[in-house]
This record gives C-alpha cells, sequence and structure tokens, in this order.
C-alpha cells in the first residue's frame, strides 16, 4: 500500500473509502475518547493508558493503515467495547451516543474550514516536542490541546454537550481535560469519514460493526 500523508490529519490521497473494519477502528477510537470524557465529567478522572492512545493519535499525521494511527488494535479495547456496546439496543448509553453524533457533526464543519484544519495542524506540530518530553496526558499537553479546541473547533458548531457531575464540570483543569479529548474525538471522526463512514452507518450497517467490533476484540 502506498503511503498516504496527511494535511492535518490522517488525509488519504485516492479517498478511497475503507473496509468495514477500517471504519471500526475509527468509530473504537472515537468511542474511546468519549468513553474517557465521560469518566471525567462523572468522576473528574480518565484512564491514562486509554486516554494516551486517544491523545498520541493527534500527534501522527502521517500513517499507512488506520491501525497506525492508535498504535495497535490491542490499543483500543476499550474503544471496540463501547462501539459494541452503544451498537446494541439494550445496553446503549444515550448520553455517549448524543456525544457522538454532535463530534460527527462537529467534524463536517471542521472539514469544511481550511483555516481551522491549517490553524490546528500547526499548533499540535508546535506542542509536539513538549508532548514528545512529557508524555501526551501531561496536564500542560492537555490543557494547551485543550485550548486548540477551544480556539478552532469548538466555535464552528454545534456544540457538544457533555452531561456529568456539576462539582468537577466547574473545574477548569477538568474542563481542559474534556476539550483535549474531544479534540481527540473529532480527530477520530475525521478518520471515520475518511473511512467512508456516514450516519446512514448507524440505520443500516449497525449489525455488520458490531459483528466487525466483537471480531477485533478476539483478533
Amino acid at each position: 500500500m502506498p503511503r498516504r500523508r496527511g494535511y492535518c490529519f490522517y488525509q488519504f490521497e485516492n479517498g478511497n473509502p475503507g473496509q468495514m473494519k477500517d471504519r471500526v477502528i475509527a468509530l473504537a477510537g472515537l468511542m474511546q475518547a468519549l468513553y474517557q470524557v465521560q469518566g471525567m465529567a462523572n468522576n473528574g478522572h480518565f484512564e491514562t493508558q486509554a486516554l494516551s492512545v486517544c491523545m498520541d493519535s493527534l500527534f501522527r499525521f502521517d500513517a499507512e493503515t488506520p491501525e497506525e494511527i492508535f498504535g495497535s488494535i490491542a490499543n483500543l479495547k476499550s474503544g471496540l467495547e463501547q462501539v459494541s456496546k452503544q451498537l446494541e439496543g439494550h445496553t446503549r448509553d444515550g448520553a455517549i451516543i448524543k456525544m457522538a453524533m454532535s463530534v460527527l457533526q462537529l467534524e463536517r464543519q471542521f472539514n469544511r474550514n481550511p483555516d481551522a484544519m491549517r490553524a490546528v495542524q500547526h499548533q499540535l506540530k508546535h506542542l509536539g516536542p513538549l508532548r514528545n518530553e512529557r508524555g501526551s496526558t501531561d496536564a500542560e499537553v492537555l490543557g494547551k490541546c485543550g485550548e486548540i479546541y477551544a480556539n478552532h473547533i469548538s466555535p464552528l458548531g454545534p456544540k457538544v454537550i457533555v452531561q456529568g457531575s456539576p462539582a468537577y464540570l466547574s473545574q477548569p483543569i477538568v474542563v481542559a481535560e474534556i476539550r483535549a479529548t474531544l479534540l481527540a474525538a473529532i480527530r477520530a471522526a475525521v478518520l471515520w469519514r475518511q473511512m467512508g463512514g456516514s450516519y446512514w452507518d448507524f440505520f443500516f450497517s449497525r449489525g455488520k460493526m458490531t459483528k466487525a467490533a466483537k471480531e477485533l476484540l478476539i483478533a
């Protein structure tokens, strides 16, 4: 497979949609990020390893496969579990589904705004050395990623409504962490669309996506 170089996030030169497996990998990245957002909003904390996978994906501008963006399939275990859970009606969490739909809508606005894409790319590259030194879940790195989201993506609308405990949602550090993680969710949404994903998949391909997620979990 020829290397496909990124413009801002993960851009495919030939524009060919990916296979269902690739779409599910992207969706798992999105769900893993939103599951961490939910944990921050409800409990004020995140799972370091799971969040690191999401945040690290922001700094991978060039990859040959969707899997490379997240390091490995194993890194997306919690995300794949969430895909399976959220697509099966009896285990669905309405709050995560609403956030996911809002992120996908917001990504469309981001994709239509070259200035925002260039600004995000520039600032992430500028942040790269600090992230390499301290890690992607360092408080300062998360804070700066949160600023990128607040300055260049959130204003594009619609707002992503995060539900949780007011005790945590009123804390600036938690708000910054949530915004940073939403930036990672946008990154996964970009990949989802590039893999040919659309809203219609949630109506007509739910069974196929669930099956693919479960197969990836045991691969």
